[in-house]
């Protein structure tokens, strides 16, 4: 088939792909499950990446609340992106790109940036085929040059938003052979009060697919437990698929043992085999072993991290979390998460922040929760505890330094108190005239110049490093000269603006402008949350400290 000169659509890019989809309720786990399949497959010597379908009328997810929808993902090339992106990266250990997230928003402004410039041609523009074929569009040229490509739909099948994206995926079916796609549907199979795995959910959600041109060839049950080898055949007969086409993926204690389960359950061996791939894979005594080597090393160590933010949700900050536990596997240590409320006093969440081995203050936006974070900075530098701020978190220590050690009365970001008498964090310049939502952002990956002979540059082991950004305000280039003492230094620079910030004063206190966390994995740990970890593990006993504590 040519490719369309109306949408634009070449049905001839990519090679092989596998779309899940997930059925009964939202948050099943369908992202970890085809990051899974996708790991699992590289293993075994394929190129793999993926795509994740958000069927919201968002372009993007940079506008999105944290409660709604989780953290926003930065990608490299500036792609503010649902987070499951980030898993798809950690996973697969590849930089995705703003391409491979695909949204009705996106499509949509697209068709219609299209239709009011001409280029139609006068033509009815419609669901079928504009918006599908560009859909597809998006989705073959993600996937063009790897050898398969995983498509995650987000959200429930019978949603009326992912309409559109399913009837793209019927019509995938009808253009491509049967070996080069896959449908992997993955649905909820409770237990009743009696201890029976119910599959009548799983039933209702395949008639829900099959009943607008979809039949899935895998089913994945999640369930808390194994499924029943009887399950498994109940499923196979209501849902016309083969019995070995039924796979388990019951609840673990870490997401990144969910490629061991799967691969245990023989989930690989089956995509593969119907996918024709099986004669190409590396035999099994070739295939790499280092995420199972990774994700099961022991831990020798274990320490306590408090985690001071203003969204009591874990998904809010799951790069962190993750980095966090990147770190300790390769400092081979049980890192423990205790979150702090930024935005309340409770006795709780005081005692958490006293017992903690180390301090992460973490980005955001608004001023909900600041002053609480900056006590928290106040008290990690008092109490020579581990500290680490991340974006709006080294904005807060520089805020606390100017504060609480030159004696600089109600200086603040103008950002949070426009106000100010001392706006130590404030807008460049040259960005006062952008006024859109996001215009003034800095997005994605830069480069920052380490000055040697610092923390830093112990901390990189590099004169230079590359992380990815989110932010609006910078350190006022005004203050520099008087933050920069007793103490305080910026270590990081891009050219005026300052990236890394460390005291001289302090066993380990450091603050990066960036968002280290996006970059880290597994098999590669972000240096700060390295860093962070072997100081928490050489800190004073936590019961010797000062516990005044005030958020």
């Amino acid at each position: 088939m040519p490719t369309d000169p109306d949408t634009g659509y070449d049905p001839s890019l990519g090679r092989k792909f596998v779309f899940v989809t997930g059925g009964v309720m939202s948050g099943l786990g369908k992202g970890i499950t085809a990051a899974s399949t996708g790991r699992l497959l590289a293993n075994a010597g394929f190129d793999v990446t993926a795509v994740k379908v958000d069927p919201y009328l968002n372009v993007d997810a940079g506008t999105m609340n944290p409660y709604e929808h989780g953290e926003v993902y930065v990608l490299k090339d500036g792609g503010e992106v649902d987070l499951d992106l980030g898993n798809y990266e950690r996973f697969l250990g590849t930089d995705m790109t703003f391409d491979h997230n695909v949204t009705t928003g996106k499509t949509y402004q697209h068709v219609i940036e299209r239709e009011r410039a001409g280029d139609y041609l006068g033509k009815t523009v419609q669901i079928i085929p504009h918006v599908t074929d560009d859909i597809k569009r998006r989705i073959r040229e993600a996937a063009e040059g790897s050898d398969v490509c995983l498509i995650e739909i987000g959200g429930t099948v019978g949603d009326i938003e992912s309409m559109p994206f399913l009837e793209a995926l019927r019509q995938f079916a009808h253009e491509e052979d049967d070996e080069d796609i896959l449908f992997t549907h993955v649905t909820l199979v409770p237990y009743s009060k009696n201890g029976e795995q119910k599959t009548k959910p799983t039933q209702h959600s395949v008639k829900e697919l099959r009943s607008i041109g979809l039949q899935p060839d895998i089913l994945v049950g999640r369930s808390e437990d194994r499924l029943d080898p009887e399950t498994k055949e109940k499923i196979a007969l209501f849902c016309d698929v083969p019995t070995d086409a039924v796979f388990s993926n019951p609840d673990v204690e870490d997401i990144y043992h969910v490629p061991l389960m799967v691969e245990d359950e023989g989930l690989d061996e089956y995509v593969m085999e119907r996918l024709g791939l099986a004669d190409e894979a590396l035999p099994k005594a070739e295939r790499s072993t280092e995420w199972r080597d990774l994700v099961t090393r022991d831990r020798e160590e274990e320490i306590d991290v408090a985690l001071v933010g203003k969204y009591a949700l874990e998904d809010a900050y799951m790069s962190i979390h993750e980095a966090l536990k990147h770190a300790g596997i390769q400092t081979e240590t049980e890192v423990n998460v205790l979150w702090v409320d930024a935005d309340e006093t409770r006795a709780e969440h005081e005692e958490r922040l006293a017992s903690a081995d180390a301090v992460v203050v973490p980005g955001g936006f608004g001023s909900r929760g600041t002053d609480g974070k900056i006590e928290a900075v106040r008290y990690a530098r008092e109490n020579d505890v581990p500290f680490l701020g991340l974006c709006l978190g080294f904005q807060m220590a520089v805020v606390e330094h100017a504060r609480n050690v030159l004696g600089l009365e109600g200086a603040h970001s103008a950002e949070i108190d426009p106000d100010t008498p001392h706006p130590v964090i404030d807008l460049l310049p040259d960005q006062y005239e952008t006024e859109d939502m996001g215009g003034t952002m800095r997005l994605g990956a830069h480069e920052t110049d380490i000055e040697p002979g610092t923390l830093a540059a112990d901390v990189y082991d590099a004169d230079s490093c590359t992380e990815r950004h989110r932010h609006r305000y910078e350190v006022n280039p005004e203050y520099i000269d008087e933050l920069e003492a007793d103490g305080l230094t910026f270590s990081g620079r891009a050219d005026n603006r300052m990236e890394i910030l460390e005291r001289a004063d302090h066993p380990f206190f450091f603050g990066t402008q960036a968002h280290p966390e996006f970059r880290s994995r597994p098999d590669r740990a972000s240096p700060p949350f390295v860093a962070l970890v072997k100081a928490a593990l050489g800190s004073t006993d936590t019961t010797e400290r000062n516990a005044d504590v005030r958020l």
